[in-house]
């Protein structure tokens, strides 16, 4: 009996069991639903890994093209330039005649230069004449030397008078004693008196001709010092046409060096790279007529922030893109100018600018003077470090790690490169060391793990236009989160998207 009940309930279970299994999926997806619509879904991320990879930091900038050495051809002299048959890109040989200035007046010039010498000359040369004679001197001479022989002789009978007057006094004093004491007669002493009076005249007269030779010779010396003054009378008059003289011959050399200078030649074996002046007019001297180069001898000008010129070394890299054609062009950095200057910026803002010079290390070079180049300069590298996305990090407060109000206002930050020379760039800094302030903005980044967004501090070195160097706070094969938005929180559930 009892089995009989049993199998009747069995019958009767299995009779309402597919109605009963109805119910139940029913009740089950019904709960299924309601969980899944209360339950918050997972935030859609782009994720990236954590890995060790080559980096390379750049300094960027655009620059120009420009030729090494740059010859500007301007006119020599004055006068009336003919027309310039050259063109813009035509080649030349140095030395050959590039353009002519009309020399018909500089030779009328030279030429009246020259009569002017002519005439200063034959005027010295009149001069020269009027000097006196070397003979004329001589004869002064002779007239002095015979003056003054006549004069010792003068003197010479003097001293002969003299002594025949001291004689002729003793016999006259004799003869007057004499003559009181009666030995001679009074005729004997006449004759002694006489004598002494004669040789007394003698002695004036050889006095007087003495007197007279002087004379003569005084007169003979003033005569030789008139020839002598007449002789240098014209040396001033000298001085004054060789001073003329100098001067035209000074003015006949510039005016035939202007006209051998006529004709302008090249100063290079180049091309001609401007024409200034194209046609026939008269131009002053300096002005500039031609400008002639090589273009094959080309070298890099990038304008860059003085802030990112201190990086730049010379012999560093440098990567020329967007040139207009599809490699990428190498060259090296020469120098950095040592003097800056001031530029105003798209926006109106003053920055200090300086150009760094690079050589080209690619041969031929597809471009010309004064083309247009982006370039990126090389100041850091390396080929194997830890690196992260730059949109993975983001500014953080280090009391805060749980904010994110710093991504909105560092969003601009993290979209400039690190040497891209705007205003946002200079506020990036390297970190190589640890956290010294408890209030110290540092760098975050969210790392994904089991499926939850976690906050992190890292601290960073090197940064690219797209990655950074971490340093501290990150593991190789870690997975971030890109471009993190505010409904990013700490233990928020993420997902790939």
């Amino acid at each position: 009996m009892r089995s009989q009940n049993q199998f009747r309930d069995f019958r009767h279970f299995m009779k309402h069991l597919p109605q009963r299994l109805t119910y139940l999926m029913v009740g089950v997806g019904i709960i299924t639903v309601v969980v899944l619509a209360f339950r918050p879904a997972p935030i859609r991320v782009d994720l990236a890994e954590v890995k060790r990879s080559s980096l390379q930091v750049t300094v960027d900038g655009e620059g120009k093209t420009r030729i090494r050495s740059r010859f500007v051809v301007s006119a020599p002299v004055a006068g009336r330039l003919a027309r310039i048959k050259l063109d813009e890109g035509d080649k030349i040989k140095q030395g050959a005649i590039i353009a002519q200035i009309d020399r018909l007046p500089l030779d009328a010039d030279v030429r009246e230069a020259q009569a002017r010498l002519r005439q200063w000359q034959a005027e010295r040369d009149g001069v020269a004449t009027k000097r006196p004679k070397p003979e004329a001197l001589f004869q002064a001479q002779a007239r002095i030397r015979s003056a003054a022989a006549q004069q010792q002789e003068a003197q010479a009978r003097v001293q002969q008078a003299l002594a025949a007057l001291e004689q002729a006094k003793r016999d006259r004093q004799r003869s007057q004693q004499l003559y009181i004491d009666g030995a001679i007669s009074r005729k004997d002493l006449e004759t002694a008196q006489l004598l002494e009076t004669t040789c007394q005249r003698e002695l004036e007269a050889a006095r007087r001709e003495v007197d007279s030779v002087a004379a003569e010779v005084v007169a003979a010396k003033e005569a030789r010092a008139i020839l002598q003054a007449e002789q240098r009378d014209p040396d001033y008059l000298l001085d004054v046409y060789n001073a003329r003289i100098a001067s035209v011959q000074a003015e006949l050399a510039k005016l035939a060096d202007e006209a051998a200078r006529a004709e302008i030649h090249s100063p290079i074996d180049g091309y001609v790279l401007r024409v200034l002046e194209e046609s026939a007019r008269y131009v002053e001297a300096g002005t500039p007529l031609l400008e002639l180069g090589n273009p094959a001898d080309l070298e890099i000008v990038v304008d860059l922030l003085s802030t990112d010129a201190v990086k730049v070394k010379p012999g560093a890299k440098m990567f020329i893109e967007h040139w207009g054609g599809e490699r990428t062009l190498n060259a090296q950095v020469k120098y950095v100018e040592p003097s800056g200057f001031t530029k105003i910026s798209a926006l109106g803002v003053e920055e200090q600018r300086v150009n760094a010079i690079a050589n080209f290390v690619d041969s031929p070079i597809p471009l010309g003077d004064r083309y247009r180049v982006e370039t990126r300069i090389v100041v850091w590298e390396s080929s194997d470090v830890l690196v992260v996305p730059l949109s993975a990090i983001f500014r953080c407060d280090s009391q805060q790690n749980s904010s994110l109000d710093p991504i909105a206002q560092n969003r601009d930050d993290l979209s400039v490169s690190a040497t891209g020379g705007t205003q946002g760039s200079n506020q990036f800094s390297d970190h190589q060391g640890s956290i010294q302030r408890s209030n110290f903005q540092t760098w975050c980044t969210f790392v994904v793990e089991n499926n939850q967004a976690k906050k992190r501090q890292i601290i960073i070195s090197q940064r690219s236009n797209l990655e950074a160097v971490i340093q501290q706070g990150l593991r190789e094969g870690e997975i971030v989160i890109l471009h993190p938005t505010e409904q990013i929180q700490e233990g928020k559930q993420v997902a790939p998207r």
